[in-house]
């Protein structure tokens, strides 16, 4: 079709469908509209709706005819108009994640401000206090090196690898680089992982800084102080952004920092919608803005490990280390590995971490055991005739819930009451299989009946106000006794706490997902440094039946690099990320058979394109095969080279999109999966 020159002005306009481009349409006579309305929210019809939309350009040449265009509704100038940067972030992300654009650039705004009239709210002025900020500590040798090396580094983009043990004191560097950018006249960017990781880390930061501006970002805030915070960063009020993974997105018009804390955490991957990593968005955001970026952690992803200097030879991260606690006369915890062939357990613990726990009751201390697993047991069984409490929407057992009374799929969410017989043969003797940290509560209020216990877990903190409420009896000392997943594995300082014992960690060590030592290691050494934080030494005591084990004998030594050499040498001979590149292909029918069909066919239509560098897996059954009533397979790609992976990529989806396809089937291209 010839390209026809408008008689009028022509908008293009990015909206939220999922379809791969862009809107054409007419500006009204009564719209002055040019190159400078770029970046503002328009009213759109799209069908027999209308839609919140964002000009992209201003005055193009559209294939439709004058008289097929539909008029812009109306321009909405009620926010200042998105930036440049913030367009190169999400065309990359739209390109990198193979997402329709669209969808990016409106899933990036907050709610209000994709509704269907100008926002009204307002940007609230910064606020001025009367206190002085509070003192900085003095540096350690090790934070006094690790920020000399930035300062030496000068402006510009530069990639840092913080690696700091727990308890070394990486938010101190955080705050002095942030301070060093207010000092600049720049705004600073810091992403965590959760929600939950947030106030903590927003009171420290509000604390030195109470005059800068602080905002915060995350999904637990209304919508009305969301649109407001994000307004306040994307004018310049807010000097200080503090956020998850979404905040990547914000637009921030004199940004000098990014810092990333926790940046091994799975959180920072989008798990659906457009299924995008927030650091390597941030690192990405950073290159393009020539601004230094700061990724933390104690345990890094083996991705960034690879990336820094001095690693692997690659030399993209300058690493820089903090390898002693910033606490005067803190130390790291005493790791000690019971092994449960010797000691045998009773109700899933073992004499050496029961006398332990009992030594800290004495002595006015705090305990916390730490199990992954939360409900009452994994699930429900019956003896006589073998039947499991299986979800009958997934392919999963239903956990019990003995507290609720119920039996309840935490994939689905599916819940049933409690049976008082099985359901299959009728047998009233019906038992619990395995632990979670409600029976485990149990079987310690048993044990300890004088000590006062506090479960922590997404049962007991499903919302901000009681994870709030949690910490605050923790730090003041009203609970002996914490019993919980990995909510307190990282990101938190309990003085008092000085024993953490680890219960049935075994099962992640053979599991099917290569990732899976990678992560237990994380969140082992995570949740131990929860111990010994202050003055008062700290010991962590590991139950297993494979004491020998490399990942534990790391764990024992606290040492991080070692481990990570050795997973780093395993992924390059198995040719595993971060030697590799992958996507992955999921789709979820009312039948395995159509999932697996349409994924053979996905494999098909390319393979007679697809370069020589290219990998295909057969298609398969996703672990978790059914979840809520759909069965899942999936199709793994993958490259040496990501150029190769990414040119065939788009090229692949289009031609995914021309399948047919059965009506019910859904499918989705993750690129950089973190689930196998």
């Amino acid at each position: 079709m010839s390209v026809r020159q408008p008689v009028h002005c022509v908008v293009r306009v990015a909206l939220d469908l999922p379809l791969r481009r862009l809107f054409d349409y007419r500006c009204a006579d009564d719209q002055q509209l040019s190159s400078a309305d770029v970046g503002y929210r328009v009213r759109v019809p799209i069908g027999q709706r209308q839609r919140i939309g964002i000009i992209v350009a201003v005055g193009v040449a559209s294939d439709l005819a004058d008289a097929e265009l539909r008029p812009v509704l109306e321009v909405l100038r009620d926010q200042h108009p998105l930036p440049d940067a913030w367009f190169r972030l999400t065309r990359f992300c739209a390109s990198y994640y193979q997402a329709p654009l669209g969808q990016v650039m409106l899933a990036t705004l907050p709610g209000r401000l994709r509704a269907l009239a100008a926002s009204r709210t307002l940007v609230r002025r910064r606020p001025v206090h009367d206190r002085a900020p509070a003192p900085p500590p003095t540096l350690t040798t090790g934070q006094q090196m690790a920020l000399d090396t930035v300062i030496a580094d000068g402006a510009g983009f530069h990639a840092y690898l913080l690696h700091g043990v727990t308890g070394s004191g990486k938010t101190e560097v955080y705050l002095r680089l942030i301070e060093r950018a207010l000092t600049a006249g720049r705004q600073a960017l810091v992403l965590v992982p959760e929600i939950n990781l947030t106030p903590q880390l927003e009171a420290r930061v509000a604390e030195r800084f109470p005059d800068a501006g602080l905002v915060s970002l995350h999904s637990d805030l209304a919508e009305a102080a969301r649109s407001r915070n994000w307004q306040a960063a994307c004018s310049g009020t807010a000097r200080i952004v503090l956020g998850t993974r979404l905040a990547v997105f914000t637009p921030l018009p004199e940004l000098g920092l990014i810092i990333v804390d926790e940046e091994h955490d799975s959180s920072f991957k989008q798990q659906d919608g457009v299924r995008y990593s927030a650091r390597d968005l941030a690192v990405f955001r950073a290159r393009d803005g020539d601004v230094p970026i700061v990724l933390g952690s104690a345990t890094p992803s083996l991705e960034s490990w690879a990336n820094a200097a001095g690693n692997d030879g690659r030399g993209r991260y300058r690493l820089l280390s903090l390898q002693q606690r910033a606490v005067e006369g803190a130390r790291l915890p005493l790791v000690r590995i019971i092994d449960t062939r010797v000691e045998k357990t009773q109700d899933g613990l073992s004499g050496p971490l029961l006398l332990a726990i009992e030594q800290r009751l004495g002595r006015g201390e705090q305990s916390l055991v730490f199990l992954n697993r939360r409900g009452y047991a994994p699930a429900m069984s019956c003896p006589a005739c073998g039947w499991v409490s299986g979800c009958r929407r997934c392919a999963a057992n239903l956990v019990l819930h003995l507290a609720d009374r119920c039996l309840c799929c935490h994939h689905c969410g599916y819940q049933t009451r409690l049976p008082r017989q099985c359901p299959s043969c009728g047998n009233q003797d019906l038992r619990a299989l395995g632990r979670g940290t409600q029976r485990l509560e149990m079987i310690l209020a048993e044990r300890f009946p004088q000590a006062r216990l506090l479960r922590v877990d997404r049962d007991s903190a499903g919302s901000r106000k009681q994870w709030a409420e949690l910490l605050r009896r923790i730090h003041e000392g009203e609970a002996d006794i914490l019993v919980g997943t990995q909510m307190l594995a990282k990101g938190h300082d309990f003085p008092n706490l000085t024993l953490v014992g680890a219960v049935a960690p075994d099962a992640a060590l053979f599991a099917a997902d290569w990732r899976a030592p990678e992560r237990l290691f994380a969140q082992l050494m995570q949740v131990a440094g929860r111990a010994g934080r202050a003055e008062r030494s700290g010991e962590v005591l590991l139950q297993t039946e494979f004491p020998d084990h490399p990942l534990y004998q790391a764990l024992r030594r606290h040492d991080y690099p070692g481990f990570a050499a050795a997973q780093l040498s395993e992924r390059r001979q198995a040719g595993f990320p971060p030697y590799a590149y992958q996507a992955m292909l999921r789709a979820e029918a009312p039948r395995m058979a159509d999932a697996i069909a349409f994924l053979a066919a996905a494999r098909d239509c390319a393979a007679a394109t697809a370069p020589a560098e290219l990998s295909f897996y057969d298609a398969v059954p996703m672990r978790l095969s059914r979840r809520a009533s759909m069965e899942r397979g999936q199709l793994l790609v993958e490259s040496p080279s990501r150029r190769v992976l990414q040119t065939f990529l788009t090229d692949w989806v289009t031609q995914i999109e021309a399948l047919r396809v059965p009506s019910r089937l859904r499918w989705h291209l993750e690129v950089d999966p973190l689930d196998l």
